[in-house]
């Protein structure tokens, strides 16, 4: 299969299963208005899906480093479907977070091996690794739409509806996963170059400022609806469109990352985006008045996700012989962990107001800006390694090797 039709189909597939993680946040005011959840409350739905894919990830990133697990990828997309589609059956609060955590489980187990299968049809090119990473974020931009009109045309009882684009995307991945085999199977075997050793302490480092930027993206994800309802004084529609620039800016920015890593090295352009994203927040929380808002959503959500793709490449090559434990990690622990953060941000705006409680997201990318100025652009992975179909291939990242 030719690298652009395999890269489209795992960037849409990507789409089909980033859409339940968008759709937790998007569902969170249907659950406060139908069940008069307080903002704790419903940020612990968030935290529901978030712990558990947050644990797992890595999980199933170290099982895919010991042996391919392939057929995870249509697996899990139907898993994250049916767990988000039932979560709004019943009125038990307890069957609410268990259904969100399968589906937050079925996130999680398709992650690491997606991310190892793009990296590998991709050749280690920045700009097709963006353009997969974009399908995520179409995903979470696509969610509020699709949420607001099965759920808000009928009530949480419509949402077994939400199932049809993980049935869409289990079906896509097959052809991409039969691609792959046939690839794998005509690649070479190992040769002589030297392998690469693992950059533990870049990692480690690597994977705080992405803690933090998780921190900022889910804690506006959970809120920004209520916030921006608040400061407008619109309804339910106003709050919607903001949750729609955020994703949508997150999908500019992804393919923005991968163009500018072909030009600057990843660690430069990611320092830069760091930098905007405390400006952006800053004006989102601080600003007065309503006419900027949506500005300064669109650039938060731009600083946050132009490091998105660069961050996973970067996290694959600081650990070059454990590509799924660190894949899982990036995209999995450090990204879910601010999930973990949602019901302390809810518990404080419960007791001052919500405006308040978002003011420590500034400090978040700041930090993030902080732990990349000890990093640098790891050396090119030339070494052979082990790739999605079990065999052995090069998997080189193009215009790695400059440091800064």
């Amino acid at each position: 299969m030719a690298k652009n039709k395999a890269i489209t189909l795992l960037s849409i597939g990507h789409a089909c299963v980033d859409v339940y993680q968008g759709a937790v946040a998007a569902l969170v005011p249907y659950f406060v208005a139908e069940r008069a959840y307080t903002y704790a409350a419903a940020s612990g739905i968030v935290l529901a899906a978030s712990l558990l894919s947050s644990v797992a990830q890595p999980l199933f990133g170290l099982a895919t480093d010991r042996r391919a697990m392939s057929w995870l990828l249509p697996v899990s997309t139907l898993v994250g479907g049916l767990g988000i589609a039932l979560s709004g059956l019943g009125d038990s609060y307890a069957l609410t977070l268990l259904f969100v955590g399968i589906g937050g489980v079925g996130v999680a187990a398709y992650h690491p091996e997606s991310a190892r299968a793009a990296r590998f049809a991709s050749g280690g090119s920045h700009t097709a690794m963006g353009w997969f990473s974009l399908g995520g974020n179409l995903g979470f931009a696509l969610a509020p739409l699709l949420v607001a009109v099965v759920v808000g045309a009928g009530g949480l009882g419509l949402t077994p509806l939400l199932v049809v684009p993980a049935l869409v995307g289990s079906l896509l991945t097959l052809p991409v996963l039969r691609g792959l085999e046939r690839r794998t199977s005509a690649a070479p075997e190992a040769g002589t170059a030297p392998v690469v050793p693992d950059d533990v302490a870049s990692f480690v480092r690597l994977a705080l400022a992405v803690v933090c930027r998780s921190v900022v993206f889910i804690g506006l994800s959970t809120f920004i609806a209520f916030y921006v309802r608040q400061r407008t004084g619109g309804g339910a529609a106003a709050g919607t469109a903001a949750l729609v620039v955020l994703y949508l800016g997150g999908a500019v920015g992804t393919v923005l990352g991968g163009a500018l890593a072909e030009r600057w090295d990843r660690v430069t352009v990611v320092r830069r985006s760091y930098l905007l994203t405390v400006g952006a927040v800053a004006g989102l929380i601080l600003l007065p008045g309503s006419s900027a808002l949506y500005v300064c959503i669109a650039l938060t959500s731009a600083g946050l996700y132009i490091p998105f793709s660069l961050q996973v490449t970067l996290a694959q090559d600081y650990l070059p012989s454990r590509v799924g434990t660190a894949s899982g990690i990036t995209l999995g622990l450090t990204v879910s962990v601010g999930g973990l953060f949602s019901p302390l941000i809810g518990r404080l705006a419960d007791a001052t107001s919500l405006r308040t409680a978002l003011l420590p997201l500034i400090a978040m990318p700041a930090l993030s800006w902080l732990l990349f100025l000890t990093l640098t652009e790891p050396a090119r992975p030339d070494a052979p390694r082990r790739t999605p179909g079990g065999g052995r291939g090069l998997i080189g990242t193009r215009g790695s090797s400059r440091r800064r």
